[in-house]
């Protein structure tokens, strides 16, 4: 993978490391933005209605596709979606059982976990340095989450499995798309896809199924968010990220997500840290600096 970053251009890596920070923006964002639009309607449904309407506005872009990049995009996207749907059924129900704030900081431990499984799935060992910042990031994460309420409860499991999914996923992604002829924007729409239709089918699954579709304001005006900013932009952007540079950097890169979701959920939706959940949230930031500037 060392050798894939080098060779790319300089302007290239530039493109793709502000895309990257752009995603962690969006990314820190969406956890109180999805805590807003759950009080509207259930998990499984909020998860349909946002990734369908993603679908639908990308589906022009899988139709254009024939032949052997569409057969890409279907071999690529459906094992891709069916993971990403595992993360996101994690998330939406961890955010609903914690705070904001804390599932941005949680979520973040993904970059403790994306270098192992590099080394696993792709056979690219970390660094020795690596163990110790698995070690700060991990205390920050026991500090933070301890904060709640003195244990570690469901919503931060949650999260903290959707870290490893994403580490998983982030090289599966690198994995499945290295050869592969299909755009970014087809294979996201076939993710898309899975995600809503698969969220759609396990809410008709369970007794009493879904209830009417709310018609608050608030909840379409969150849910076009999610799907331009953190569905269509993130997903497109990660995507395309991960054909020029290696899952390591892309985790690293999108670590400053958190410092963004604690601002947010702080300042926008009302929350307070302590001060252990500060100093625990700030190793995690302050471990995912050190790395970037130890791997530059």
């Amino acid at each position: 993978m060392t050798t894939l970053v080098l060779s790319q251009p300089k302007s290239l890596m530039r493109l793709s490391d502000l895309a990257l920070l752009l995603v962690a923006v969006v990314w820190g964002t969406s956890y109180g933005v999805a805590k807003g639009a759950l009080a509207f309607y259930p998990v499984l449904g909020f998860l349909a209605v946002r990734f369908i309407l993603t679908f639908v506005v990308l589906l022009p872009a899988l139709l254009r596709t024939a032949g052997q990049p569409r057969r890409d995009a279907l071999r690529s996207g459906l094992p891709l979606g069916t993971l990403m749907l595992g993360i996101f059924l994690c998330e939406t129900f961890g955010v609903a059982n914690t705070q904001a704030s804390n599932a941005a900081f949680l979520i973040s431990l993904c970059v403790v976990f994306t270098p192992f499984v590099e080394w696993w799935l792709l056979g690219s060992r970390p660094a020795q340095g690596m163990f110790v910042f698995a070690g700060i990031s991990l205390l920050g994460a026991a500090l933070l989450s301890g904060e709640l309420a003195g244990e570690f409860g469901l919503g931060d499991g949650l999260m903290l499995a959707a870290a490893v999914l994403r580490a998983i996923n982030v090289c599966q992604t690198t994995k499945l798309t290295r050869h592969c002829n299909a755009t970014t924007l087809a294979i996201t729409a076939v993710q898309a896809g899975v995600i809503g239709f698969g969220s759609l089918l396990l809410a008709l699954c369970l007794p009493g199924g879904l209830p009417p579709l709310p018609v608050a304001a608030a909840f379409w005006q969150a849910s076009l968010y999610l799907v331009l900013g953190c569905t269509i932009f993130a997903f497109f952007a990660q995507n395309w990220a991960l054909k020029h540079t290696s899952p390591s950097r892309v985790a690293l890169l999108t670590s400053s997500e958190p410092a963004f979701g604690a601002l947010f959920a702080v300042l926008w939706l009302g929350e307070s840290l302590s001060v252990s959940g500060w100093i625990g949230g700030g190793l995690i930031v302050l471990a995912a600096m050190w790395i970037v500037l130890r791997r530059e």
